[in-house]
């Protein structure tokens, strides 16, 4: 695999370090800039908002960029935001930073996916972009604990602080890794782009996307209060069942971005197939402890198991002809289910159904993420091309 992928993939550290973060750090902001803590978990919303919205529009305003320009340009954006975060004298200015934080975010995606499945033979792009998503993972085992650490000792602003120097050395890696160039639009353009984005298929591709990120972040959301209020666990194993979770989810990336690449349907069949088990058993055992331990594990492992699968199912559908367009359209498919989910497994909690509910939530958006998948094999029947992403090879 090439450095400069790996690169990437600390870049992603970085943007997800930043993403999470927030969860740990609530209290301090909402005490230090006399807010509320609920207008505070507002900066979530609003990061969640700016990736949905931003990475198509940022993919069409860069698209005839070159790789390189673009990557050090949205890197450059972020990690002045985060220094402005860190310095925002309130609440207001705190909560723009994270919107253009997040617009930043999502066209680094869509960039960084083409970049990365360029690099690569054809046959190792579930691969590659695990080694690229592999960073959020991270992210959720050492960079949001850090952040966490960071906030208490030295406040929360000592968290931006330290985003945007990792921002700032993933800028130094792009420069010395990735090859200027020409950009990443084909020859017919913004036009090819967006009649490719006509495909039927990327748009099953893409539910399954958001059903199944939707299913793991409606529990995982509220893991913390269903581990103390059900489960019986006190609050100081809260984060070591994270960090649990978050080792699940890298052995469960780095083993699906190995398979995913020769047996795509296989790894999504037997992955959802087992985070349906999961959820529903979650959903009854919760107030076990030895079953909960086993099944953090397991929703992590088998949660981003599926992940290389399900994002690089739809460069492979898009071929040669919207590389850039289909990694801004995927990270949006990511952050809806993002945003979705814990906001139906809110509504089951408020209507009187106990924090087990958001695992029964979940079950039920694997089922329906399962169908998808159905569909996208009877579709596949269609003569489809699976040659390489549509990104020329960078040397």
């Amino acid at each position: 695999m090439p450095l400069a992928v790996y690169i990437l993939g600390l870049a992603i550290f970085a943007q997800g370090t930043s993403e999470f973060m927030l969860s740990g750090l609530l209290l301090e902001i909402s005490t230090d800039l006399g807010v509320s803590v609920p207008d505070a978990g507002l900066l979530t919303s609003a990061f969640a908002i700016g990736m949905v919205i931003g990475g198509p529009l940022m993919a069409v305003a860069t698209l005839r960029w070159p790789r390189r320009r673009a990557l050090l340009a949205f890197l450059a954006v972020f990690a002045a935001v985060h220094v402005l975060g860190a310095l925002s004298p309130g609440y207001e200015v705190l909560l723009v930073s994270r919107v253009v934080s997040a617009v930043a975010n999502a066209g680094f995606w869509a960039v960084a996916a083409a970049t990365a499945l360029s690099m690569v033979a054809p046959d190792a792009k579930a691969r590659a972009m695990s080694v690229v998503v592999g960073g959020i993972t991270l992210a959720c085992v050492a960079g949001v604990p850090a952040g966490a650490v960071l906030g208490q000792e030295w406040g929360w602003r000592s968290a931006f602080w330290a985003v945007a120097v990792l921002s700032v050395l993933a800028m130094a890696g792009v420069l010395a890794t990735i090859p200027g160039g020409r950009g990443t639009a084909k020859p017919g353009g913004l036009g090819s782009e967006l009649r490719a984005m006509a495909d039927g298929r990327l748009w099953v591709a893409y539910a399954g996307i958001a059903l199944t990120q939707g299913a793991l972040f409606c529990v995982f959301t509220y893991l913390a209060p269903l581990l103390t209020k059900v489960t019986g666990l006190t609050e100081g194993w809260v984060p070591v069942m994270l960090v649990l979770f978050g080792a699940g989810s890298v052995i469960g990336i780095t083993v699906g971005g190995r398979v995913a690449d020769a047996h795509p349907f296989r790894t999504l069949y037997l992955g959802l197939a087992g985070l349906l088990v999961a959820s529903g058993v979650l959903a009854v055992a919760a107030g076990s402890v030895a079953a909960t331990v086993v099944l953090v594990f397991l929703l992590g492992l088998l949660g981003f198991g599926v992940n290389p699968a399900l994002s690089s199912r739809a460069f492979y559908l898009a071929g040669d002809r919207a590389p850039t367009l289909v990694g801004a359209t995927t990270t949006s498919a990511f952050n809806i289910g993002n945003t979705v989910g814990p906001w139906l497994g809110g509504l089951t909690i408020s209507a009187g159904f106990g924090f087990p509910s958001v695992a029964w939530v979940g079950a039920a958006m694997v089922l329906a993420a399962l169908g998808t998948v159905v569909l996208a094999a009877r579709l596949q029947r269609r003569p489809v091309r699976i040659e390489a992403p549509a990104v020329p090879v960078l040397r």
